[in-house]
């Protein structure tokens, strides 16, 4: 693993985050150890680093943001990983989701648009160890080649639930996605309980940059 700095500071400030993020709600332990290991400053502009602990998004160039980590957290926790379970990223961004996913044992399938994050996030997540799936497309294809999925996770805004990312999940398998309008989504839950049925919920109110199609 390449040497990211992390002072005692920075570890200091994630307890704290774990700490206030545990009391929004984040039962998970393994998610929370997850958010308790991960130098999410490595992940940010420098201009940002004394912001990185603080529960709140953040841009990261290309018009997205890395998302506050409640959101990451629960979003993660929504998902039930269990170690070694296949799981596809829909968005890469700045690389902070899917370490998460990771360190919760997953194995990362992750798909990112913007040409400038894949290469910047595959190179930062290598650099710290990571090891899993980078790749440069369109999320709302998915990987059908690498199908099927125990769980599938979006990070991005959606106006509905799409079908070519349900047909890539397995039977049981589980996927969370924002979807409402560009302005708000509704966290949704959704269980593919055969071929042809799924079971949704909601849960909560968020706000996600648009899940467009397409690379550019």
């Amino acid at each position: 693993m390449d040497i990211i700095e992390d002072t005692y500071r920075h570890k200091g400030l994630r307890r704290l985050l774990v700490e206030e993020i545990r009391k929004k709600g984040i039962r998970d332990e393994a998610v929370l150890d997850a958010i308790g290991r991960i130098p999410r400053h490595a992940f940010m502009d420098s201009g940002f680093i004394n912001f990185s602990y603080k529960d709140s998004a953040f841009p990261i160039g290309a018009g997205q943001t890395i998302s506050q980590p409640c959101t990451v957290a629960f979003q993660t926790q929504l998902l039930e990983v269990k170690p070694h379970e296949k799981v596809l990223e829909i968005g890469t961004g700045s690389g902070y989701q899917a370490a998460v996913l990771f360190e919760v044992g997953a194995n990362v399938y992750t798909i990112e648009r913007q040409r400038e994050l894949y290469i910047n996030s595959q190179q930062l997540l290598h650099r710290m160890g990571y090891k899993m799936h980078f790749f440069y497309g369109d999320g709302y294809a998915g990987l059908p080649a690498y199908a099927p999925f125990d769980k599938i996770l979006v990070t991005a805004g959606a106006t509905e639930i799409p079908e070519t990312l349900l047909k890539q999940l397995k039977i049981g398998g589980r996927m969370v996605i924002p979807v409402g309008n560009n302005e708000r989504q509704e966290m949704t839950l959704v269980i593919k309980t055969s071929e042809t049925e799924i079971d949704v919920t909601s849960h909560g109110s968020f706000m996600f940059v648009p899940f467009l199609k397409g690379k550019t």
